[in-house]
């Protein structure tokens, strides 16, 4: 004996528009966090070498560990001129390896 299944249908929507409903409601929920503070900076490596001046070929004038704080007085290109508080060491380091993390706010 044969018999014959019906299944309900599930959605009329083609299955690509709902992707991109989801992302755009997403995209329009996300802020810059406006009323928190900023992140503080961190190092990304175990150490980072700090330099006189804002290049790879200056001369080295410290080391910059990951577990130091440090401050950072202004920025130039990728580099960040910075106060190390550990050691009391001033000068410039790459950003490729000291940056701020960022966070997503949601509405």
């Amino acid at each position: 004996m044969l018999g014959a299944i019906a299944l309900p249908m599930l959605s009329t929507t083609p299955a690509s528009a709902a992707p991109a409903a989801a992302a755009a409601t997403a995209t329009s929920m996300v802020t810059s966090c406006p009323d928190l503070p900023p992140l503080p900076y961190k190092v990304h490596a175990s150490a980072v070498t700090i330099r006189s001046k804002a290049t790879t070929k200056s001369t080295a004038v410290g080391v910059l560990y990951k577990s130091h704080k440090f401050t950072v007085h202004k920025k130039s290109g990728n580099w960040l001129y910075i106060t190390d508080k550990s050691t009391g060491v001033k000068g410039w380091v790459s950003g490729t390896y000291v940056y701020r993390d960022t966070r997503m706010c949601l509405d």
